[in-house]
């Protein structure tokens, strides 16, 4: 499997490009924002011959669905996420307008994804964690035999996730990173929202909010 990653938007959202030998491959949180970043994540699928067969968000915050509407549109995809990131798709048109930002209004959440589900692409497959905290339905995916999670916002390098808006709360976050992502194996990469990708191992032992 191979992780691509692209910056987009005033946010620097990390979206994801998984895909394998197949050439099919996953979008997580397409954050491209304006034309031009829209045209680079086509110019990036062309390049490297990849079809991208689902749409996914860890959740909805408006930062990591600015590109959702188009993405469906473009690749005839429909949004995947958590039941509980209903409410922050449907006020992500709101927030935009909040930071004085325009955008294209995301669609509805189509599929309901729950913890302990896989998803399947290719040759690949990644697992669903539900780790609330940041936003109710912050999803994590998980991929054990590559050793990888992707983890949007909850767990950053040496920091984890706001708890300050809505659905967010800080001693549930906590402990759902202690009890589901530092079960994973300490090696295992984990790719946030934001920044640059960590280990578990390594947050494990200095992650100033958790040891």
């Amino acid at each position: 499997m191979q992780i691509h990653r692209l910056v987009f938007s005033p946010f620097e959202v990390n979206t994801y490009i998984i895909s394998d030998k197949s050439k099919e491959c996953v979008i997580i949180d397409p954050a491209c924002y304006n034309k031009q970043e829209q045209e680079y994540l086509i110019k990036f699928l062309k390049e490297n011959d990849l079809k991208p067969v689902k749409l996914l968000n860890t959740h909805c915050h408006l930062d990591h669905v600015f590109g959702n509407k188009f993405v469906s549109d473009t690749f005839n995809l429909k949004a995947e996420a958590h039941k509980d990131e209903d409410f922050n798709i449907s006020n992500a048109l709101n927030s935009a307008s909040i930071y004085g930002l325009d955008m294209d209004e995301p669609y509805p959440i189509y599929k309901y994804l729950n913890e302990g589900e896989i998803i399947k692409f290719g040759f690949s497959e990644l697992k669903i964690l539900h780790v609330p905290g940041h936003s109710a339905g912050s999803l994590v995916f998980y991929n054990e035999q590559n050793k990888f999670a992707i983890v949007g916002d909850v767990l950053f390098n040496n920091s984890i996730g706001r708890t300050d808006l809505p659905g967010g709360d800080y001693d549930t976050l906590i402990s759902q990173i202690k009890t589901k992502l530092f079960n994973l194996q300490d090696d295992t990469t984990a790719y946030p929202g934001h920044g640059i990708a960590t280990t578990i191992g390594k947050e494990k032992k200095t992650n100033p909010f958790l040891v």
